[in-house]
């Protein structure tokens, strides 16, 4: 990197000099970009920033007040130091009004007692910068070469998390904008101390841009998304200020190109698609995709479904997602693999039951099947009987009950609705399987459709609420937004001043905002509940005497406790 005052001090070209540092100590950190040798007194027109000026002062004003005007001139584009050589203009000491101008800007001015050969000094100088120039290029392309392999094998964000951290030299956390730790790599620190307190600390770094060097935690910060629409942060951990600029952030930091690349890379391939499947369930998965993001008209869903033995016109249809329980694979290789066999069985079961419908993946958990039925197919059986071969047909999950979640959307007759029905039917799923709770339990099914032995057969949306509702939207950047716009200052208050007030609220609100029984249960009196449920109000600046903001206060606890389980 560019040396800074300091060292360009310690050369032994400028070292002969026998340099004297008479103002500005508090600056000798500033990178020098480049050395430039002047007498003009108004050389700051001239000047880039990040240059070292080299005079003797030959032609420097007499009066204080030009000679301040000087020192402010190179102050104010960025100037690293002014270094000047006394005999010719000064004999011993530089004049008090330039001393004074500098050490009031910050300006390191140095003081040569002993002539040197200036232009010795800028070869030395310019050799040195050139050297550091071609090491970053170099670093650049390394940089480029690694996170351009990453994308091309499609590599899971803890590879590229972990390569990042590897560059740096120092820890890396991929977080959500919740906050919350998406992935990380401590590179060898103490993994609980690096996340411990993680929110309330991430809450309190706020870089001006896209991306941004807070230099109080020493954290180095980049938006994570794609297409316009970002979904996480990319943080480096305690690295130091920036040391390629002028002023301390004003310049990129040495590491802004290897963060930027990373969170470009996690941002790619999250957009790719990395099943390796039997060209039928491609095919198959094709539709389903072109159902659910439009990417396919209409009449070429219904055409290309159509070849392959699956009319849909004319029909009923259902969407059906299945999700695997049991937890996540120990690899990713190994969750692909898992979840490309299970998809096959579910294709299996759909022949097997004499069905007719389209069965591929939807996303990294989940089999999506769109049923088509005709006139005389009732749709309950032909649902619990596919269950039902399913269950047969795959082995039981670790905890001994089914290895699967699956969820039926409501029943369409136009293809124009299928789309309908397969969020409907993913939306079930992911409920069913993580949030939806009714009255303290976990959603149940309809008694009507729990086969003999009490097994669940299929959930349907009558059996999920908001909670699990609120689950599924947990990884939207939208819900997300939502939370930091109703909770975010009350969060951020909490993590500041060591407060409860989040807790308060929803002590609160699920008292049904009788403060009475809110105090009791928060085990507070009721004067000291009360002075807190006003700095609520203060904090988030709105009356919880308004049901509607009552409401969406309570919504957004909900969907924040989604986002934190």
């Amino acid at each position: 990197m560019f040396p800074t005052v300091a060292e360009v001090l310690e050369l032994d070209v400028l070292r002969r000099g026998s340099p004297q540092v008479v103002a500005g100590s508090g600056g000798l950190q500033r990178p020098v970009r480049w050395v430039h040798i002047s007498e003009l007194a108004d050389i700051a027109g001239m000047l880039h920033g990040g240059e070292l000026v080299l005079t003797t002062g030959v032609m420097l004003p007499d009066d204080k007040e030009s000679l301040a005007r000087y020192i402010d001139g190179l102050a104010d584009v960025g100037a690293a130091g002014l270094v000047v050589e006394l005999g010719r203009r000064y004999a011993d000491v530089l004049p008090r009004p330039l001393v004074r101008a500098a050490e009031r800007r910050g300006l390191p001015l140095v003081a040569l007692r002993t002539e040197v050969r200036f232009v010795a000094v800028t070869e030395a100088v310019h050799a040195h910068v050139v050297d550091a120039q071609l090491t970053e290029l170099r670093a650049s392309e390394a940089v480029h070469q690694t996170f351009n392999e990453l994308s091309v094998e499609g590599a899971e964000p803890d590879e590229v998390v972990r390569e990042v951290a590897r560059m740096a030299g120092a820890p890396v956390v991929l977080e959500n904008l919740s906050h919350q730790v998406l992935a990380f790599d401590p590179a060898g620190h103490d993994p609980e101390a690096l996340l411990d307190g993680w929110e309330r600390r991430s809450r309190g770094v706020h870089p001006s841009g896209r991306t941004g060097h807070d230099p109080r935690t020493g954290w180095l910060v980049t938006a994570v998304g794609a297409r316009g629409r970002d979904w996480g942060r990319l943080v480096i951990v305690g690295e130091p200020a920036p040391v390629a600029g002028p002023e301390p952030g004003e310049r990129p930091h040495r590491h802004s190109v290897l963060l930027e690349r990373g969170a470009a890379t996690l941002a790619l391939n999250r957009l790719l698609e990395r099943d390796r499947e039997s060209l039928e369930r491609q095919t198959h998965r094709t539709l389903l995709s072109g159902i659910l993001t439009h990417a396919l008209t209409v009449s070429d869903v219904a055409l290309r479904a159509r070849a392959l033995g699956v009319p849909l016109e004319g029909r009923r249809l259902v969407g059906v997602m299945l999700r695997l329980r049991g937890g996540p694979a120990s690899a990713a290789l190994e969750a692909q693999a898992r979840l490309r066999d299970f998809t096959e069985t579910a294709a299996q079961a759909v022949r097997e039951r004499g069905l007719t419908a389209l069965t591929g993946t939807l996303d990294d958990g989940g089999v999506g099947v769109l049923v088509s039925l005709g006139p005389s197919d009732h749709e309950h059986t032909a649902l619990e009987e596919f269950a039902a071969a399913l269950t047969r047909l795959t082995e039981p999950a670790p905890d001994g009950g089914p290895a699967f979640v699956m969820a039926a959307g409501s029943s369409v007759g136009s293809l124009r609705d299928a789309r309908r029905t397969l969020l409907e039917a993913a939306q079930v799923a992911d409920a069913a399987m993580h949030g939806g709770r009714n009255e303290g339990g976990r959603a149940q099914p309809s008694e009507k459709r729990v086969p003999a032995g009490g097994g669940r057969a299929y959930y349907r949306l009558p059996d999920v609420r908001l909670r699990g509702l609120l689950h599924l939207l947990r990884d939207d950047a939208r819900l997300q937004t939502y939370v930091e716009r109703e909770l975010g200052p009350l969060l951020t208050y909490d993590a500041e001043h060591g407060t409860d007030l989040v807790r308060i609220l929803t002590v609160y609100l699920d008292a049904g905002r009788n403060k009475s029984a809110a105090a009791d249960a928060a085990h507070l009196s009721r004067p000291s509940f009360y002075d807190r449920l006003h700095r609520v109000e203060r904090v988030l600046g709105i009356d919880l005497d308004q049901v509607e903001s009552c409401l969406s206060l309570h919504v957004a606890l909900l969907a924040l406790d989604a986002v934190r389980r």
